[in-house]
């Protein structure tokens, strides 16, 4: 057997799972990992809760936020310890795969992590500053812990590196194209998970079909998929470009970041902040980053929670529009992450501006908790799939044909 590892650091958590699989054959479909970790530093100020699931076991712990490296080997501890135990010792981990958010124009594909790439990762934090320094923590987190065992980064941007340049250049003096400033593109592996996944369920061949998938979760991305590879996409030369996210602005006027700096003296660390951690959902509503709390204050009048969610759809329609445009026509759209996944009146009100063009949400299929299914009504002129994004999965896959 084969047990793999997986750390998946995203801006404001750690998600982990350890897969056991066979040595000789991946299964169709994505197994239940035999032990899940997750780490939530937004439950309060200085601490954060570990949840862990194992053996039919659920056990939460209390983290201190001020040594969240600490926090991994306590996490790990959990594997090899109490009633959550899978393992006799962390030496029968085989292989540790990472999601890693920006891999720049270096990496294309899956990579064992050696001290030139993580130097990499470390040299783009200022491209992804809310995600590559927890990815740097996770690597060497194991590395204290597991010493030599083989690490891989999986690296978002990847499967965007097929985005044709006039897609993906920006309209600067080209000198700057030419030194790397152009659209990355991140949440690729589910992107591209979700591709694969919508072919198996429209029983199509990938290579035939127009696909938008949007991601909506903390961060959100649309990408436009033809035949299979990502031809556009929202996010850009960071995470923060494109759709209003939880806690980002999306995409804004430059010259908002010049009055800022000119008549409030604002410098780079602090326009970071509020683009980054004071905005998008969050900032407008004054409430919360999660859209949950913004529809329940919603169902309370409140103005600013209901302009953050007319605003949040707004800006996914209309980049769906310029999508469809690029591809020239569709065949599925997809929703997928946290809010794509869960919440029933996102995907309404995403959906309804676009009956004109013959695509037709089914209400009753639309409320029924829908899971890897197709909720178009029968005379659709596209699907509308809900897809449960499966990115440690697509993870675990790549570091075991590593292993091979």
């Amino acid at each position: 057997m084969v047990k793999i590892l997986i750390l998946n650091a995203g801006s404001s958590s750690q998600k982990s799972c350890l897969y056991n699989l066979e040595e000789n054959q991946l299964p169709n479909h994505p197994p239940e990992p035999i032990w899940t970790a997750f780490i939530d530093w937004n439950v309060a100020e200085n601490e954060g809760i570990l949840t862990v699931k194992a053996n039919d076991v659920k056990q939460k712990i209390t983290l201190d936020a001020k040594n969240k490296p600490q926090s991994i080997s306590k996490m790990l501890n959990t594997l090899v310890e109490g009633e959550t135990k899978v393992i006799d010792t962390l030496a029968d981990i085989n292989i540790v795969g990472h999601r890693v958010v920006h891999g720049g124009k270096k990496y294309s594909e899956a990579t064992q992590i050696t001290p030139e790439v993580k130097q990499t990762i470390a040299d783009l934090i200022p491209l992804a500053p809310n995600h590559n320094p927890a990815h740097i923590q996770g690597i060497e987190a194991i590395e204290k812990v597991l010493g030599n065992v083989p690490q891989v980064a999986v690296f978002d941007t990847a499967f965007h590196r097929t985005i044709p340049l006039e897609n993906a250049a920006y309209p600067l003096p080209f000198e700057w194209i030419e030194k790397g400033i152009i659209r990355y593109g991140f949440h690729g592996i589910s992107h591209q998970y979700c591709a694969l996944r919508a072919a198996e369920i429209l029983n199509k061949p990938l290579s035939s079909l127009k696909l938008i998938n949007c991601h909506l979760g903390n961060g959100c991305s649309l990408t436009a998929i033809k035949n299979g590879i990502s031809v556009d996409t929202t996010m850009g030369f960071t995470p923060l470009e494109g759709l209003m996210m939880g806690t980002r602005s999306g995409s804004i006027d430059p010259a908002i970041l010049i009055y800022l700096m000119r008549e409030y003296s604002m410098n780079a660390e602090e326009l970071n902040n509020l683009l980054n951690k004071e905005s998008g959902l969050k900032g407008v509503s004054g409430i919360s980053a999660d859209l949950r709390a913004i529809l329940e204050g919603m169902k309370d009048n409140n103005f600013q929670a209901k302009l953050a969610f007319d605003m949040y759809i707004y800006r996914i329609k209309s980049n769906i529009g310029s999508m469809l445009a690029t591809l020239g026509g569709i065949d599925a759209l997809i929703f997928t992450a946290g809010v794509g996944e869960n919440a029933v009146l996102v995907r309404e009100k995403v959906c309804q501006p676009f009956a004109f063009l013959g695509l037709k949400l089914d209400k009753n299929k639309n409320e029924s908790s829908p899971v890897d299914m197709d909720i178009a009504s029968e005379d659709s002129s596209a699907r509308i799939l809900v897809i449960h994004t499966e990115e440690d999965w697509a993870i675990a896959q790549q570091c075991w044909h590593l292993c091979q």
